[in-house]
């Protein structure tokens, strides 16, 4: 490291999701590349703090400030839930670092639902938008509930019409799903594979530019459905506020090269993630552009609160 500055005790990646939930991925993931290629000199360990759709991990790093021996995986949502008003920006606290991937969204359905596909979701919403119940993880206004009210305008119903189930984990998504409590839910892709080889659930489109592969290989793009709707959630890490310069140096140092490690690309492949490593000077210009795109979408879609 070019940095002068160390951590001298264990640290601590912090993941607002429980295990298996979609920011508890990539904490593992970076711990594992962390780990088998030795890039720090002391132990480190993933930490659910899970609740409130993740807010709950950023006010525990808030309350942190300084303190440069922990990272939180960080997410659009962080900003979207300041936009919305589900949370004051002082409670969430950071200072971003890096941005390392961006993830895609899938729409699923159970399997014996009628609804087969992107086309049949999109008519029943014209059809009947308030009769519908949906689900969606972790907050309202975030990357996932955009890319679902894209879909509801282009099927010319009110964007707040159907009944919409929060959860704090795509994994509970995907539970409600096979339950039958709601009829489609918006997820990271990665989040349902499982049910997905097993035949419990079908996905009917991807928020992605082009189709995903291996079993979203037969799975159509909104795209590709006539619907404008490509939408990603990257996710990325974030120090707690008032750390320094030089540690902010030292933990770029440590996430560059974990996502060049054959164990990072590894997990990468097998969950759908698109590379995106971003820091300095293009991190701050992304976000602040990123700010003020989402700040017109939640504005025109009626969700802007701020």
């Amino acid at each position: 490291m070019t940095t002068g500055w160390k951590p001298k005790d264990g640290v601590e990646i912090i993941a607002g999701t429980p295990p298996g939930g979609g920011t508890d991925r990539s904490a593992r993931a970076l711990l594992k590349a962390i780990e088998a290629n030795k890039l720090m000199d002391v132990p480190a360990k993933v930490v659910n703090i899970a609740g409130a759709g993740g807010q709950k991990a950023w006010m525990h790093i808030a309350g942190r400030a300084g303190d440069a021996n922990l990272i939180g995986i960080n997410a659009p949502s962080n900003v979207t839930d300041v936009l919305t008003g589900n949370i004051d920006a002082d409670a969430i606290r950071n200072k971003p670092i890096a941005i390392l991937y961006n993830e895609y969204l899938a729409f699923i359905s159970r399997s014996d639902s009628p609804i087969t596909t992107g086309t049949e979701f999109v008519k029943r919403l014209a059809a009947n938008a308030a009769g519908m119940t949906l689900s969606l993880s972790t907050s309202l206004g975030n990357p996932n509930h955009i890319s679902l009210a894209k879909v509801i305008r282009h099927a010319g119903a009110p964007v707040k019409a159907p009944r919409i189930r929060i959860f704090d984990s795509a994994r509970d998504v995907v539970a409600d799903i096979i339950a039958g409590h709601s009829e489609v839910g918006i997820i990271t892709a990665a989040s349902t594979v499982p049910e997905l080889k097993s035949g419990e659930v079908r996905a009917i489109s991807v928020s992605s530019p082009e189709r995903l592969h291996g079993v979203f290989a037969s799975t159509p793009t909104w795209k590709e459905q006539g619907v404008d709707s490509v939408v990603g959630a990257w996710r990325g890490a974030a120090g707690a506020a008032d750390i320094t310069g030089d540690q902010i140096e030292y933990w770029q140092g440590v996430l560059s090269k974990a996502v060049a490690t054959k164990e990072w690309k590894e997990e990468a492949d097998k969950y759908f993630w698109t590379d995106m490593y971003t820091e300095g000077d293009k991190l701050a210009a992304y976000l602040k552009q990123e700010y003020a795109e989402m700040k017109d979408i939640l504005g025109a879609l009626g969700l802007l609160k701020v």
